[in-house]
């Protein structure tokens, strides 16, 4: 019987119930007595005792008696004692990491979560409501979107729920009106105007800041932004002033609407959606990590104080 065998016997059992417990004890600490897991588990002391020596044998703690002070605890492998307490790590979903900004949120999250004992699993996937799909049909346990984006996603679908927000300018630092022909300095009636309909708040900025103008709308997503005004296949569209490329090779304009300049400020705060079923579940894994941490890390990687890593 090989050691992974051995987790499916009685013994293997309450290893993982005391992996579970060991995950909240600090390196260098004092474990709980034998008898007091033999307690709390309702199981016997050699079961309890067994037990510890197999997570020893699996090397995923390190113990060191030290007669009446106690049993410390040395070292510990938190991804594998996660594993063999059958927790998962959390899985959230975020736009593709385009931009410096978006770099380092995905960056803050990663190291953020490392650095509370944690691991996170992130995949990127293009379009808000496609990140959100993602948490109602639990292929992933959060998603982060917009302020903007996740107040229309509740209005729809109320089992969903906000846990974190991150703040202003967490998810884009601001949205301007591109410009293909860099002659112009204003939009104008006639123009072609790109419209990513993926983009819950792309699309609506679009629509609040030309509404009322004689414009043609022609659909296309992000990706082919750049090369569709390069090539003046549209004349103007509304992207991220986060986008350094763009911001380089075109002219760029502000909101001409208060309408598009109300509805831009919600969409520059990056927030957390979840199931909302589930929210005692995610709350648990997520643990201590902190938004100031997240960010002070995203903030880190915009400077250019820290590479990107995600």
């Amino acid at each position: 019987m090989t050691m992974w065998e051995k987790l499916y016997s009685k013994n293997g059992l309450t290893a993982k119930n005391i992996a579970k417990e060991l995950l909240d004890v600090e390196i260098g600490e004092k474990i709980p007595r034998v008898a007091d897991y033999s307690e709390k588990l309702s199981i016997g002391r050699g079961t309890v005792q067994i037990a510890l020596g197999l997570l020893e044998e699996l090397k995923a703690i390190r113990l060191e008696a030290r007669g009446h002070l106690g049993t410390f605890l040395i070292d510990k492998d938190i991804e594998l004692l996660q594993e063999i307490a059958g927790i998962s790590p959390l899985i959230g979903t975020m736009p593709l990491p385009y931009s410096r900004k978006y770099e380092g949120l995905a960056t803050g999250m990663v190291e953020a979560f490392e650095n509370a004992g944690k691991k996170i699993n992130l995949s990127y996937m293009r379009g808000g409501l496609n990140r959100i799909e993602a948490v109602r049909t639990k292929r992933s346990d959060f998603a982060i979107v917009s302020k903007l984006t996740a107040n229309n996603s509740l209005e729809k679908y109320p089992g969903l729920q906000v846990m974190k927000r991150l703040g202003a300018n967490s998810y884009v630092s601001a949205h301007k009106v591109f410009l293909a022909d860099s002659e112009e300095d204003s939009i104008r009636n006639g123009m072609r105007i790109g419209v990513d309909m993926d983009s819950p708040d792309q699309k609506e900025l679009t629509f609040s800041e030309f509404k009322g103008m004689d414009v043609e709308y022609v659909y296309f997503n992000y990706m082919q932004l750049f090369d569709m005004l390069q090539t003046k296949q549209i004349d103007a569209a509304v992207w991220s002033m986060d986008d350094k490329r763009l911001k380089q090779m075109f002219t760029f304009v502000d909101f001409k609407s208060e309408e598009a300049r109300k509805t831009s400020k919600d969409t520059s705060e990056a927030v957390i959606v979840i199931d909302g079923a589930r929210k005692e579940e995610i709350v648990d894994k997520w643990g201590t990590v902190a938004n100031e941490d997240i960010l002070s890390i995203q903030n880190q990687v915009e400077e250019g104080t820290k590479i990107p890593r995600y």
